[in-house]
């Protein structure tokens, strides 16, 4: 590998602009912005095929049910009218679109700096951290590790630095060197001290939720009536497909959504394995899944902010293994995405791949996974960066090569591109070259060849020639000095020194008390 020492550039801070120095030149950030998606999205669904998983998502909670584990979730769905024979809960259209239609078409999550709040719906287009996996990969250590609490504020680090990242999800690799009755309370100190972009929140448990509740409420410096007026947290739930929601995750959706808090319901809906095989029948099952919790939120309180996600792909028939970034994928998310805006409610998508390494496999299928969130006018992208093995590894070198994608990405949206005034038209320059010219020393081009043209910070573009007389580095190298530049001159972001030392005292009082239990 390339020797990374050398003259490097200190930034960071709130914003983390400042451009830096790696092995792979000056990471040349865009300015921390919420993209607007302004394409029309791709509706692979007539009207009658959006009737139709329509009704068979309603006929699926009519008709069939779902499970809920959770003895109040079913004891406030009884009293709602909606008939409920031991697990087994049945719910009225009627009943489901009341519900659904208290929900905002849009939300907003604001964190402790501000300046970070983000909107979920509106047609943005909001990109996340790789979240959950369980083990670690990086070019350094070279194979598949369980993750530790260093890889984990490593991962913080990255998503705290790159301003095309919005929020953090949940752990971005598991910090298994922590005990899990106590893995919450320092996971989320870490993520708040090192970060100020929107904080997630598991629902394993009501004692880690409402530990997590109070840690966000003390970072932001906010009464608990502060709190509760507006989003300041999220939580993802996922269903366990197929047909059912268990006690713990409806436990903190309900919490959560009695304080106000950013509700997403995510299904897993693996069509071949957790669905039916074809795509229609599985995104009718995922909606089912998704629309009876966000029914039961809005029951709760309504208006409380809640977004439906897809997670909607299929198994390699062979194996058995999940499959993504796939042609059924794309489709399946687009087409829900189609839903989502049937529905009037704000939408969850990934950036995910199948590959165990940061190479060409994963790039694509990743790639696909991204395009796919655009076509489907994708709310909020879960996984946008360092998802590898169908989330079992989180890899750093990943995590950077999907920035320079994301990057991409939020400057095709970018209106001036397509921008037709006079200037862009250019008449004069056309006039000016004739066709005996070129443009590359004409006043037109001097003024603007600075901002005209996305610049790559990962990507090299030199020819082979050149590019091999640099010493032939391809890109997953590059991106792994890029990820060691970064954390090694990382500055967090400020915290007030009252509230970092409120948090601290939190935890340590939480820890005295035994934290959570472990045995739910």
């Amino acid at each position: 590998m390339a020797d990374t020492e050398g003259k490097r550039r200190r930034g960071g801070g709130r914003a983390g602009n400042a451009a830096r120095r790696g092995s792979g030149g000056v990471v040349d950030q865009m300015p921390w912005r919420l993209p607007v998606n302004h394409d029309r999205p791709t509706e692979p669904l007539r009207e009658e095929g959006v009737q139709a998983i329509h009704e068979g998502a309603m006929r699926i909670l009519e008709e069939i049910g779902i499970e809920f584990y959770n003895e109040e979730a079913k004891a406030i769905l009884k009293e709602a009218g909606c008939t409920v024979n031991g697990d087994n809960v049945r719910m009225g259209r009627d009943f489901v679109m009341e519900m659904i239609g208290n929900a905002p078409s849009s939300f907003t999550v604001t964190p402790r700096n501000p300046d970070r709040k983000i909107t979920i719906g509106d047609n943005h287009i909001l990109f996340g951290s790789v979240s959950s996996p369980p083990n670690f990969w990086d070019m350094q250590v070279g194979r598949k590790v369980p993750g530790t609490r260093e890889m984990y504020q490593n991962f913080l680090k990255l998503a705290q630095y790159f301003n095309c990242i919005h929020f953090v999800g949940g752990y971005p690799v598991e910090p298994q060197d922590l005990h899990a009755s106590i893995r919450h309370l320092d996971a989320m100190y870490d993520k708040l001290v090192m970060t100020d972009k929107a904080a997630h929140t598991y629902c394993l448990g009501k004692e880690r939720v409402e530990d997590t509740i109070e840690m966000v409420r003390i970072a932001g410096g906010l009464s608990h009536e502060e709190f509760e007026a507006t989003p300041h947290m999220y939580t993802n739930i996922n269903s366990t497909s197929p047909l059912k929601h268990d006690h713990p995750m409806m436990d903190g959706w309900m919490r959560l959504a009695r304080r106000n808090q950013g509700l997403v319901v995510t299904p897993f809906t693996l069509a071949g394995a957790m669905a039916p095989v074809t795509m229609s029948g599985a995104v009718a099952q995922s909606l089912a899944e998704g629309l009876c919790a966000i029914a039961l939120a809005q029951y709760i309180r309504p208006g409380v902010g809640c977004a439906i996600g897809t997670f909607t792909s299929n198994v390699d028939m062979k194996s058995g293994a999940p499959a993504f970034g796939t042609p059924e994928y794309m489709r399946s998310t687009q087409m829900t995405g189609q839903m989502a805006r049937f529905y009037g409610l704000p939408m969850r998508s990934s950036g995910v791949c199948a590959a165990n390494v940061p190479d060409g496999q994963a790039m694509w299928e990743t790639s696909n996974s991204l395009w796919a969130s655009v076509q489907s006018g994708t709310n909020m992208v879960y996984h946008a960066a360092g998802w590898l093995e169908g989330g079992l590894i989180a890899s750093p070198e990943k995590f950077v090569m999907d920035c320079e994608v994301i990057q991409m990405i939020q400057r095709y949206m970018e209106p001036e591109i397509w921008a037709t005034g006079p200037d862009e038209i250019a008449l004069d320059a056309i006039k000016d070259v004739g066709n005996a010219g070129h443009f590359f020393g004409i006043q037109h081009t001097q003024d603007r060849y600075t901002t005209a043209f996305h610049q790559p910070f990962c990507s090299d573009w030199r020819n082979f020639e050149a590019w091999e007389q640099a010493g032939a580095v391809w890109t997953p190298e590059r991106a792994h000095h890029l990820y060691k530049d970064i954390v090694e001159n990382f500055e967090a972001p400020p915290i007030d020194e009252a509230i970092r030392e409120e948090l601290a005292a939190f935890v340590a009082k939480r820890k005295e008390e035994g934290g959570a239990p472990t045995d739910f």
